[in-house]
């Protein structure tokens, strides 16, 4: 193991990814070399940020701590640290448990690492970090927390209500990571259109837009997990107006059954839902829509699920993923609704719907054969270079596969024709 190397193993969301680059500008300003690999650590301490937000994601956490937890025990590393929301949540229950770690953090106090290995925070570098992602993107959290309270989410329990950060560190921000050579940012928060409440007392996503999108080098901005009730509708006359704003918008909008959405506390219609959609669209032409939606919700029945399949079809998502639902301890579902849809019935019902959301894709997808768009390189593979359009976000969306009859450049953008179309990706080619 290498002294002064430190190994941060990031688990889970693009929040939790701005965190631990944020814990590495520091540590790097402490002389400290900071790698990520959790396969192969070199370094002689290892900091672990988990994820405890759904089952897979919490077994993955526990299995890492132990798996480095073993090597605590036989002295391969000299200190284990672990951070983040799973951390959080069982700050009690975890040191019992897995004792071979030396000290767990909550997902707020990550500072204290700084001052138990010996050093101070240093707040003159709070808006810097270290970057993890290629250096042409960045993923931008401009809040914390929730104040929705779904029945289903432990989000609000492990992160709290809601906070947004000050519109003028933001700005701060996006120009130093500008001066570093970042191009594109995903704009990232729990709840995108609570933005600005807490703070200013009004809603401000779509001032927050006008001034990062006015930001010399910002040439895409991007929208994630915005809120279907109390929506921002000034964010659509932005992203209309604004090209280096992308007609993109990723909401969650879980179900479309009244049933199922009262029984989530999700505070929106199945009627409100589809007029939000449609003023999105018709607002924003071009505009593709992310969604996430959930079934096996307790109390979900056959015609409930109907009315979701019946959803996907006609509000044709360009972006959706789906999932089961996961009983979270702590949560108003798990503590007055029984968990009473059998596994293989969730399974089945996801599967069903990623099947409908594939031939929609599909479809999409061939509808911009011929078109020449905008294209952002993210690297370069051996048959093909991979880029991303406006709608495409990293590593959830699909991606351009470009031809290698032109040298381009990793980070730039291009005109790419498309020449084909799957399911999912789409194959281009270098535009004279």
């Amino acid at each position: 193991m290498q002294k002064n190397t430190i190994d941060i193993i990031n688990l889970g969301c693009s929040k939790n990814l701005v965190d631990s680059e944020m814990l590495s500008r520091q540590l790097e300003a402490k002389g400290y070399k900071v790698v990520h690999d959790p396969q192969d650590p070199k370094g002689s301490i290892v900091i672990i940020n988990t994820c405890g937000f759904i089952g897979d994601a919490k077994e993955e956490s526990i299995n890492t701590i132990l798996q480095f937890g073993e090597l605590r025990r036989k002295h391969k590393i000299e200190r284990l640290l672990v951070m983040g929301c799973l951390s959080g949540r069982y700050i009690k229950e975890l040191p019992t448990e897995i004792p071979e770690v030396d000290r767990y953090y909550g997902k707020f106090n990550w500072k204290e690492i700084l001052t138990d290995l010996g050093h101070s925070y240093d707040p003159k570098l709070s808006l810097e970090r270290t970057l993890t992602t290629p250096s042409h993107y960045v993923y931008l959290k401009i809040s914390e927390g929730c104040n929705r309270f779904c029945s289903y989410c432990a989000i609000p329990i492990i992160t709290g209500r809601h906070q947004s950060r000050p519109i003028e560190d933001l700005e701060a921000e996006v120009k130093w990571l500008v001066s570093q050579g970042v191009k594109e940012f995903q704009v990232i928060a729990q709840d995108l259109s609570y933005y600005g409440m807490d703070l200013y007392h009004s809603l401000k996503l779509a001032e927050l837009l006008e001034r990062l999108s006015d930001i010399k080098g910002v040439e895409w901005l991007r929208l994630h997990y915005a809120y279907p009730a109390q929506f921002p509708f000034d964010v659509l006359r932005v992203m209309r107006e604004r090209d280096n704003v992308c007609k993109y918008i990723d909401i969650a909008f879980q179900h479309i059954s009244d049933n199922v959405l009262e029984k989530m506390h999700r505070h929106v219609t199945s009627k409100e839902t589809y007029e939000l959609i449609d003023r999105i669209r018709e607002e924003v032409p071009g505009v593709h829509i992310r969604t996430t939606l959930l079934t096996g919700h307790p109390g979900e029945t056959e015609d409930d699920f109907n009315q979701l399949m019946e959803f996907v079809r006609k509000a044709r998502f360009e972006r959706m993923g789906a999932f089961q639902y996961s009983e979270e301890e702590g949560t108003y579902s798990a503590e007055h609704y029984k968990d009473d849809i059998p596994f293989e019935v969730k399974q089945e019902r996801v599967d069903r719907i990623m099947e409908a959301q594939e031939e929609i894709s599909r479809e999409i997808n061939q509808q911009k054969v011929g078109k020449v768009m905008k294209v952002i390189i993210d690297r370069e593979e051996s048959d093909f270079f991979v880029g991303r359009t406006q709608f495409d976000s990293p590593e959830v969306d699909p991606e351009v596969l470009i031809s290698k009859n032109k040298d381009l450049k990793i980070g730039e953008f291009y005109p790419i024709l498309i020449t084909g179309a799957e399911d999912y990706d789409l194959y281009g080619e270098l535009k004279d």
